[in-house]
């Protein structure tokens, strides 16, 4: 093996993750209505929301269209509700705040953990302790206490943390 092809294997974890994109739309946590979000975000031009968002986590992206979306390959969702209080379209509001439309989970087979290697990354940025581990080397994600913040996502050094998209979000808060 020559030296480039060592260290381009070493380095391709760390390409991978650069090139993952989410290919799911998951949007800010403080909208009811899709259709008067897009409307109203499709004519804003000030992005107030991204603004905000980018002083806390810069978790808010803008797409192509002019929507905001959230990207967790950036990193997780306070709920710090900055975003919601800077949109002068009122789309988004503090008053319609509800758990991200996200279901996460754990992949078994890449998890370094179920295989017997120390690694608390998913663990420790979870605010809410969702994620337990059975024994020393087994974490799972408890649904219900997870808020779907997103923070153990970006984290996870090889990539065995996703989401899902939860079409009709019962997760809604309290």
């Amino acid at each position: 093996m020559k030296r480039r092809e060592l260290f381009s294997s070493l380095a391709s974890p760390f390409k991978k993750k650069e090139e993952v994109k989410q290919e799911s739309i998951v949007r800010p946590p403080y909208f009811i209505d899709e259709d008067d979000f897009l409307s109203k975000c499709i004519s804003c031009e000030s992005k107030d929301c991204k603004t905000a968002c980018d002083e806390d986590t810069g978790i808010i992206i803008i797409q192509e269209d002019g929507t905001p979306k959230l990207d967790f390959n950036l990193n997780g969702c306070t709920y710090c509700d900055d975003c919601a209080i800077a949109c002068k379209e009122e789309v988004l509001k503090v008053e319609y705040r509800k758990n991200i439309n996200t279901t996460f989970s754990i992949d078994l087979i890449k998890c370094m953990s179920w295989h017997q290697t120390m690694c608390f990354s998913c663990k420790d940025p979870c605010m809410v302790d969702a994620i337990k581990f059975l024994g020393i080397f087994k974490p799972e994600i408890n649904k219900d206490i997870c808020t779907s913040c997103g923070f153990c996502l970006k984290v996870c050094p090889v990539e065995a943390i996703s989401f899902n998209i939860i079409e009709n979000n019962v997760k809604e808060e309290e």
